[in-house]
């Protein structure tokens, strides 16, 4: 058996294909949470409960969660453009889904679809952005893809909440025009990939299938442990502002306008972004310790905002830019972290675990907040919600702020 990398093939196409799968990348993920400042218009229409509301977004992270398990790591085997192309596609089957069918199972579906699609191109793109990065920069530090690559998912999840907010409150068609401009996006993101130069060659002879497994090194289980928590618990947090954010800013804080829910969303995934670009040249170390400082102090601000005595959109909106830029922060800490643990071989691999993970942060504690609200006020689950994220940053900091990052052979954990 042997894998065939193309790394050692340098040349301008691989700086191109580095921005390209980027690109295609941003678009993904902003595709994905494009619905966001939506679910107002849909529960308007058919009279969606907030319990309704977290059922669709979950079955996106149903999605996510199933294609990580089952195909997130395979790109390592067969090529990284073998497995970004399909994934494209089903998001773009997503998108022509939302078009055409707008009932409440189709509503469920196109986001299964897009789910599965997002949950394939997470590890796959985070590892070929940095495959094309050493092809193009050879003996460059891996940072500059780190940050690209995150900046590209956070982003991303940012910037399709805006474009959504914005198309349905000030251009005709709130219901389909998000949709045919994320459609239009994808065509040319599939075309970029399909452009791009491979770095992974299939491995020869193939191997049988299996799902996904984790390899780490045995004395690095309790570091890994600790970042997938993390992971968890920073897209836990990212988890609310997609989900029933809008809902608290329309209810809670008494501010029903889609654009603004969905720059809401834009404000955290951004300060998300922001904040791994600042701190480029911060240690891992740093990172992570600056990160669980921001998930501890964001939330605690959106409790305050919603039990003033009069709830602050002001005192949300800083808490969300407060928790977006932990999230950023501790999320990539994780990634470089992981990233420093695992081999290349098995690097997407590992990488497909903690976004596992994290999308299993993104779906199951919102959906339990979407359950508690319906026998609690807004503002009680709000604090119960916050405060466990709270807690489970704090349960990650000891771990992960104490390990040096370096390199070891892995065995399967």
């Amino acid at each position: 058996m042997r894998t065939v990398t193309s790394a050692s093939r340098t040349g301008p196409r691989h700086a191109a294909g580095f921005w390209a799968v980027s690109y295609a990348f941003l678009v993904v993920m902003a595709f994905s949470a494009i619905p966001t400042p939506l679910y107002a218009l849909y529960r308007a229409r058919d009279g969606f409960s907030s319990l309704t509301i977290t059922l669709i977004f979950s079955a996106y992270a149903v999605g996510v969660v199933t294609s990580l398990f089952l195909a997130g790591h395979l790109s390592d085997r067969h090529g990284r453009r073998r497995w970004m192309v399909p994934a494209i596609l089903l998001n773009i089957v997503s998108a022509a889904i939302f078009l055409t069918w707008s009932a409440l199972p189709g509503l469920l579906l196109a986001r299964f679809v897009g789910g599965l699609g997002v949950g394939i191109i997470t590890a796959t793109a985070t590892a070929w952005i940095g495959e094309l990065h050493a092809a193009s920069r050879p003996g460059a530090t891996p940072r500059r893809a780190q940050t690209v690559a995150t900046a590209a998912n956070l982003g991303g999840l940012g910037l399709g909440p805006l474009v959504g907010g914005v198309l349905s409150q000030w251009v005709g068609g709130p219901l389909t025009t998000p949709y045919v401009v994320a459609l239009v996006a994808l065509v040319v993101a599939l075309v970029a990939v399909l452009a791009s130069p491979e770095t992974r060659d299939a491995v020869r002879p193939a191997l049988p299938y299996r799902p996904q497994s984790i390899a780490v090194p045995a004395d690095a289980r309790t570091t890994f442990a600790a970042a997938a928590l993390a992971a968890f618990i920073a897209f836990a947090a990212l988890g609310l502002f997609t989900s029933l954010a809008p809902s608290f800013i329309a209810g809670t804080l008494h501010h029903a306008s889609r654009a603004l829910a969905g720059t809401a969303a834009f404000l955290v995934f951004t300060a998300a972004a922001l904040a791994q670009t600042a701190a480029a040249a911060r240690s891992v170390r740093a990172l992570l310790s600056l990160g669980i400082a921001g998930m501890v102090a964001g939330p605690l601000l959106l409790i305050l905002s919603v039990w003033l005595s009069s709830p602050s959109l002001g005192v949300f909106l800083v808490g969300g830019v407060v928790t977006g830029a932990g999230v950023g922060l501790l999320f990539k800490g994780a990634i470089a972290t992981v990233v420093g643990v695992a081999t290349e071989d098995r690097r997407a691999e590992a990488l497909a675990g903690v976004f596992l993970a994290g999308y299993l942060g993104i779906s199951a504690p919102v959906v339990g907040l979407g359950l508690i609200t319906q026998w609690l006020s807004a503002s009680t689950s709000l604090t119960i919600f916050a405060g466990l994220l709270v807690a489970g940053a704090l349960v990650a900091a000891r771990p992960l702020v104490g390990h040096r990052t370096e390199r070891r052979e892995p065995v399967p954990a």
